[in-house]
């Protein structure tokens, strides 16, 4: 059986302190994270889900009453999203001269798409995500509730992420979300990854 495996965080595990500190990723990366891959592989096995990539999964199970796949598989792709979307302090760069000019297109300036993107992860009622997207030729910022994903949207193409589930901020952060997400977007935003992205939108 090809198993899903638990992509290698991009930095150390105190990378993002004290934002994000080192026992926090170990909870939710070597907890919460790890055990959506263990749970994933025991529930593809002898399933037409096995051997398929962790993107097949996603597209075949969405819609089709195979909740818990779905969810494990969406969250799993969510979480290496995530942690590919951030970045230790003053190490994310700047968006590219062409995202920038998507960014003032669509939001007028940075500082309104990053504005744009923490209001959507603040607002998000209960758990969830808040995304940069390209959607059908445009920069948007959208939020979704617990493990629902554009992994495979057609016409949608991610190009950052901010976890907003409790177990993403609350040993660091307690119920202040806003704390969390102003901290993660003025200073561990992974723009040289967006920008990456974005060169890939045909």
């Amino acid at each position: 059986m090809k198993e899903i495996t638990l992509a290698p965080l991009p930095y150390a595990d105190d990378a993002l302190a004290p934002t994000i500190s080192a026992k926090t990723i170990s909870f939710h990366y070597g907890k919460h994270h790890a055990g959506y891959v263990k749970t994933l592989n025991g529930l593809i096995a002898g399933t037409k889900y096995e051997g398929l990539s962790l993107e097949e999964i996603v597209a075949a199970s969405r819609g089709a009453g195979d909740t818990a796949i779905f969810n494990n598989a969406a969250q799993i792709w969510n979480h290496d999203f995530y942690w590919q979307s951030l970045a230790p302090s003053g190490k994310g760069g700047e968006p590219s001269a062409e995202l920038l000019a998507a960014i003032n297109a669509s939001f007028g300036s940075l500082d309104a798409c990053k504005a744009a993107l923490a209001d959507a992860a603040v607002k998000r009622f209960g758990s969830g995500w808040a995304w940069l997207l390209v959607k059908d030729g445009k920069l948007v910022v959208e939020s979704t509730s617990n493990a629902e994903t554009p992994c495979g949207k057609p016409g949608v193409k991610p190009l950052l992420v901010i976890d907003v589930w409790e177990h993403a901020y609350y040993l660091d952060w307690q119920n202040a979300r806003a704390a969390y997400v102003k901290a993660v977007v003025d200073g561990h935003l992974n723009w040289a990854f967006a920008s990456g992205g974005f060169a890939l939108v045909d």
